[in-house]
């Protein structure tokens, strides 16, 4: 969602970076988001800890998610959040050619489901489906979440699921779910020679190209 989908101007990583640094930590957002980008928020927490310090204490990242979730719902109720450009438009376009367009995030689903009701977007409307972290045991970069989109859409075969994210760990999701395309975008956490590293099958710099690549 955030960054792929949704324009709300890096918001999750900079309020992460907060919450993190509260706690005694000195954190820069470009940081935050190299290790963190597009995984389940406790799993972004300790990835960044991890990265960065030699030790994990688990009540800690407990405490840093806990406070991170509070300023983060009291963010998205105050701050913009805004379609990413031609997100509405491609959703339309995907819709007349009767390919589904299901959204997965590293938000819990009361996170995920407060931003999709910011935008105005609904299920069976503008999008398919929605997957969240809370929906799976499992989260990026293991294939879960498609799997679980699949199997509530009855898809069978990966091959005509095409992936798209703004992050490596969304690229190593489609490519562990055996996608026909894992793409990477530009217009959010990480470069494009961040994505790079993940070995996409293609990056795009907007979501319209996408529709090229499907044809």
């Amino acid at each position: 969602m955030a960054g792929t989908t949704v324009n709300e101007d890096n918001l999750v990583y900079k309020t992460l970076k907060e919450a993190i640094n509260e706690v005694g930590f000195n954190f820069s957002l470009h940081q935050v988001m190299a290790h963190g980008a597009g995984k389940e928020k406790k799993q972004a927490i300790r990835a960044i800890l991890k990265a960065y310090e030699s030790g994990q204490d688990e009540h800690l990242v407990n405490r840093i998610y806990d406070h991170f979730i509070e300023q983060l719902t009291a963010a998205y109720a105050t701050e913009d959040i805004l379609p990413q450009n031609n997100a509405e438009a491609t959703f339309k376009a995907l819709k007349q050619r009767n390919i589904l367009a299901v959204l997965n995030t590293g938000y819990d689903r009361s996170t995920a489901q407060s931003i999709l009701d910011k935008l105005g977007w609904q299920e069976g409307v503008q999008i398919d489906g929605l997957v969240t972290a809370s929906d799976v045991s499992k989260n990026r970069p293991d294939p879960d979440m498609i799997h679980f989109a699949m199997r509530r859409f009855h898809i069978l075969n990966s091959s005509e699921v095409a992936k798209i994210g703004d992050s490596t760990v969304d690229i190593e999701e489609g490519r562990n779910a055996g996608c026909g395309l894992s793409i990477g975008i530009t217009t959010g956490a990480h470069t494009m020679e961040q994505l790079k590293t993940a070995n996409p099958d293609k990056i795009i710099d907007d979501l319209m190209e996408l529709l090229l690549l499907l044809a």
